[in-house]
């Protein structure tokens, strides 16, 4: 069982990127409990840049994409990392380059060590304009080996605009893998985000070949896309499904704010209109509380998290995080639990690492897997302490 504390971060003036500041901005408050005390960690690597990590189901090999465009494959059997062949060309800089990585369901029975791949990434388009892109191909891979192949586009985030920011492009396989589930951020133009017409802000719900899912809430309305499920979001770097099979996102506010949001069809989440932070500027927003017409957060953070991925955990190895959210922060440099089984949740623990961290997997076994954010990231293997 893990200990627990609650506890707050700190946070300074947002970093170019948009996601918190550096490490030597934030204060870790008193109270925090260091990681070194509730976890085994074992160092498994270094990585650049990494973003998004998933193990290959039926496998013991964890894909890790980075930013800057790589994909690496480690055999947690042996220790090897491998370069991973065919990845997409990427718009990089600023937030954009490769993103999130998953695969389609029910495969690691029948097609033996072939599997199909989902990737996100920022897309260059025309007149220096960028996007969120998904696209998926067939990974193949063995002890020796692993490469992507006859990788296709299927969805685009629309329009695409200038600036390389709030991609979110974070994905999720409903629980019966029928329906894939696209954050589509804001890409920092806000507005966009209360306008269906177009997916910016939203988050979107696609068959598994990328095309909009039937009775989708705006299908068939005049104007709006039929792809959108929610909107009203800013950039969501959190997407996951809990054991109940409710779908949740972890998103960035602007200065403070920082939203967990039970998601919901049809649901107007009210960025840019309403947060619980303010702008940059210090200019005022008016908080959720003041417009009830929009989906409230769960729980919010003034001061930030800023948050860089999400988990729910079903791990014998660590009961005590059974039916929590576990969430990475990027300027809080933790680990941070909240329990989503009231109606309003709460924070119930924060691990400190003393480094950003960018994203957590569980494995197979049950132990957690994390990687730091940034150049030269160190990736983790937590288990419990003796």
């Amino acid at each position: 069982m893990l200990p627990a504390s609650l506890a707050l971060a700190s946070c300074g003036v947002p970093s170019s990127a948009g996601e918190g500041p550096p490490a030597s901005q934030n204060a870790i408050p008193a109270g925090n409990v260091d990681a070194a005390d509730a976890f085994t960690m074992e160092a498994m690597g270094t990585l650049d840049e990494p973003w998004a990590m998933t193990f290959v189901p039926g496998m013991e090999m964890l894909v890790i994409t980075e930013r800057g465009g790589a994909i690496r494959a480690l055999d947690t059997a042996s220790g090897r990392i491998m370069d991973v062949g065919g990845a997409p060309a990427v718009a990089y800089g600023g937030q954009g380059g490769l993103g999130d990585i998953t695969f389609l369901p029910g495969e690691d029975a029948a097609n033996g060590a072939t599997r199909t791949i989902y990737i996100s990434f920022a897309e260059s388009g025309e007149n220096n304009t960028r996007g969120a892109a998904l696209g998926r191909g067939t990974f193949t891979c063995d002890e020796s080996a692993c490469a992507i192949s006859d990788f296709n586009v299927i969805w685009r985030q629309q329009p695409k605009v200038s600036g390389s920011g709030h991609y979110s492009h974070r994905l999720a396989f409903s629980p019966d893998g029928q329906f894939l589930f696209v954050a589509s951020g804001d890409r920092q133009k806000m507005d966009p985000a209360q306008d269906t017409s177009n997916t910016l802000g939203s988050i979107v719900r696609l068959l598994p070949d990328g095309s909009a899912a039937p009775g989708n809430p705006l299908s068939g309305e005049a104007g709006a896309s039929d792809e959108i499920w929610s909107w009203g979001h800013r950039n969501v770097l959190g997407l996951a499904f809990d054991g109940q099979g409710r779908l949740w996102d972890l998103e960035h506010g602007p200065r403070g704010g920082d939203e967990l949001n039970l998601v919901e069809p049809g649901r107007n989440y009210g960025w840019p209109v309403v947060s619980n932070g303010n702008h940059y500027s210090g200019a005022h927003i008016p908080n959720h509380d003041t417009r009830p017409e929009f989906a409230p957060p769960a729980i919010s953070w003034n001061p930030v998290i800023a948050p860089g991925d999400l988990i729910f955990p079903d791990s014998a190895l660590f009961p005590s995080l059974s039916g929590k959210a576990v969430a990475t922060g990027l300027s809080s440099e933790a680990l941070v639990i909240v329990d989503i089984a009231r109606a309003k949740a709460s924070e119930t623990a924060r691990y400190r690492f003393g480094n950003r961290l960018r994203a957590v997997e569980q494995g197979p076994d049950g132990a957690i897997w994390l990687a730091e954010d940034g150049a030269g990231a160190t990736l983790w293997r937590l288990t419990p302490r003796p």
